[in-house]
């Protein structure tokens, strides 16, 4: 069985527990063991916390759940690039994967409810993916 570790962002703490409640439940339905659940304050911590993880003998690779809603301003849509981008870079520097479960930049809350538990569950099913096709 593969190990993966979760980074959760708390500041949409209600819904993204709802993310890693489906996370759970696909990983265990993918036979991917759950070894950290580390929470976050926010996207910008995620990379650091995935760093942490993917550099452990004991994850095969990490999923990175979290909100990044719209704002008055462009830093979300700032913030997002620079998180994914990271995102990217470490899972080609560790050759781990690394799903993305993070819904935006630019969501409106509207539009997060019905993403919660689809984004969640395809961030695993990639991780659950790249690791069988090692």
């Amino acid at each position: 069985m593969n190990n993966i570790g979760i980074v959760l962002g708390r500041f949409h703490r209600r819904e993204v527990e709802e993310m890693l409640d489906e996370a759970r439940a696909v990983a265990a339905r993918r036979q991917l063991g759950i070894v950290a659940e580390v929470w976050v304050p926010g996207s910008m911590e995620k990379p650091l916390a995935i760093k942490r993880l993917l550099r452990r003998d004991d994850v095969a690779g990490a999923v990175a759940l979290g909100i990044i809603e719209r704002g008055e301003t462009e830093h979300g849509n700032v913030m997002g690039h620079a998180v994914i981008k990271s995102l990217i870079d470490l899972q080609l520097e560790f050759l781990k994967p690394v799903g993305v479960g993070i819904l935006g930049p630019g969501i409106n809350p509207s539009q997060i409810p019905p993403r919660i538990r689809p984004y969640a569950a395809a961030a695993v099913e990639a991780v659950a993916d790249l690791l069988a096709s090692a």
